[in-house]
Formats: structure tokens, C-alpha cells, sequence
């Protein structure tokens, strides 16, 4: 077998093992972005809880008026178009925490815990929390699967040339952490 003919063969074996590479990191990332979606879908789920319990609550929590006013201008930001991935996870993390705030307060009110629609809505918001935490724990573990591909013997020196850069994992906030 003559040179040309070893390096041809070495140049074509290369240029499907890059191929192979890249279609394996492309995959990866596309898993990320799908578990991230699913994250998403559940955030629309809790969004379009949130005007129903807030009128509930309203007429009953006097004095939470303003955790209620915040609670639906958060809702507002989130559902409207353009709103960053990053941006989305700052205004869930304000989200989950007024929510859980405002059902802690709400024990409070005989008259609101006696209520069947909030009963229903609280258990409905309690599915959608326990969903969005399950789409975070897929993410995480899609998100861990491609930081570990890209970071890995040999695609560690091509990902960076293609595009491929690390993604963040979701974390507890500082307050969920101190909860």
C-alpha cells in the first residue's frame, strides 16, 4: 500500500470520526434543549394556575394584596414574548418563592383553607410543582451528559471549535437552600 493511499485512507477515517463527534455532541445538545422545553411547558402550566388562585385568594388575603400585585406582574414577565432561558429561570426562582410564601401565609385564613376552589388549586399547583421538579431533574441530567461529552478526551479539543459550550445546571436558590 503506497503513502498516498495510507493517508488517504487515514484522512477518511478521520473525517468520520470527527462526523461521528459532532453528530454525538449535536445530539447531546438537543437533548438539553428538549429537557428544557419540558421545564418550560411546566412553568406555562404554573403560569396559568397563577391568575386563577390569586383571584381566589384575593378576596380573602386583605393584607397580601402586594405578594398578590407581584405574584402577577411575575406571571405577566414570564409569559411574555422574548423572554431570555436565563431570564425565564430568575423569574421562576421569584415565582416558586412567592408561591410557597403566600400558601405558608394562607394557613392563616380559616375561611381560604376551607375554600374548595383553592383546596383544588392548591393541589393542582402541588402536581405542576412536583412536574417542573421532575423536567429539572432531566435537565440536570441531560445538562451533565453534554458538559461531560464536550469536556471529555478528544471532543474536549473539538467542541469549543464547533460551538459547543458548557450549560448550566438548575440550582436551589440561596433561599430554597436556607429553607
Amino acid at each position: 500500500m503506497s503513502m498516498s493511499a495510507i493517508a488517504g485512507l487515514a484522512a477518511v477515517v478521520l473525517l468520520v470520526f470527527v462526523i461521528s463527534l459532532y453528530n454525538r455532541l449535536v445530539r447531546s445538545r438537543n437533548g438539553v434543549e428538549n429537557a428544557f422545553a419540558s421545564i418550560d411547558v411546566q412553568l406555562k402550566q404554573r403560569c396559568d394556575l397563577v391568575p386563577k388562585l390569586v383571584d381566589s385568594m384575593r378576596a380573602y388575603m386583605t393584607h397580601e394584596r402586594g405578594t398578590l400585585d407581584e405574584l402577577t406582574a411575575l406571571r405577566e414577565k414570564a409569559t411574555s414574548a422574548g423572554v431570555s432561558a436565563g431570564d425565564r429561570v430568575a423569574i421562576d426562582q421569584q415565582m416558586s418563592g412567592l408561591m410557597r410564601g403566600l400558601m405558608v401565609r394562607a394557613e392563616a385564613y380559616p375561611d381560604l383553607k376551607a375554600s374548595e376552589t383553592v383546596m383544588l388549586l392548591q393541589r393542582s399547583l402541588n402536581e405542576v410543582e412536583a412536574q417542573i421538579a421532575a423536567a429539572r431533574r432531566t435537565y440536570n441530567a441531560a445538562v451533565t451528559g453534554f458538559n461531560t461529552a464536550i469536556e471529555v478526551f478528544p471532543a474536549n479539543f473539538l467542541a469549543g471549535s464547533f460551538g459547543f459550550s458548557r450549560r448550566p445546571l438548575f440550582e436551589a436558590s440561596a433561599d430554597e437552600r436556607n429553607a
